[in-house]
C-alpha cells in the first residue's frame, strides 16, 4: 500500500517512485464546504515546496493549494473541471488534484504521517 503524507496546509501526497499524487485532506474539504471550481497550473509548470500552485474555490472561500514537494506538474485530474464536488465526496480517491514528477524525494520524509496529521488537525480544532 502506498503511504500517504500530509502538509501543514492540508495537502496530502502519495508517492510512487518519483511521481507524487496530490490532493487536499478530508479535513480541508470539510472546512471549505462545497467546492465549486479549481484553477489548475499548466502541465510542465515547475514549483518549489510550499509555493502556491492551484486555487480551490468553494462556497465559503478561495484557498491556495501549495506544492508539497519540489517538482513539475505532469497531470491534472480533468474530471474535477466538470465535477469539482468529487473533492468533497472522495478527497483521497476520485478527488485527487494533480500529479508531480518530484525532483527532491527526501522532502517526503519531512511531511506528516497520517497519525501526526490527525494530531495536528485535532489541535487546530481546539
Amino acid at each position: 500500500m502506498t503511504e500517504r503524507r500530509f502538509t501543514q496546509d492540508h495537502e496530502w501526497v502519495e508517492l510512487s517512485g518519483d511521481t507524487a499524487t496530490v490532493g487536499i485532506s478530508n479535513f480541508a474539504q470539510d472546512q471549505l464546504g462545497d467546492i465549486v471550481s479549481i484553477e489548475f497550473p499548466e502541465i510542465s509548470s515547475k514549483f518549489k515546496q510550499k509555493e502556491a500552485m492551484a486555487i480551490v474555490d468553494s462556497v465559503k472561500a478561495s484557498s491556495d493549494i501549495y506544492c508539497p514537494m519540489d517538482g513539475t506538474i505532469i497531470e491534472i485530474n480533468k474530471n474535477l473541471q466538470d465535477h469539482p464536488e468529487l473533492i468533497n465526496k472522495s478527497p483521497y480517491d476520485e478527488g485527487w488534484m494533480l500529479k508531480l514528477k518530484v525532483s527532491n524525494i527526501s522532502q517526503f520524509e519531512n511531511l506528516m504521517t497520517q497519525q501526526q496529521y490527525e494530531k495536528f488537525v485535532g489541535e487546530e480544532k481546539g
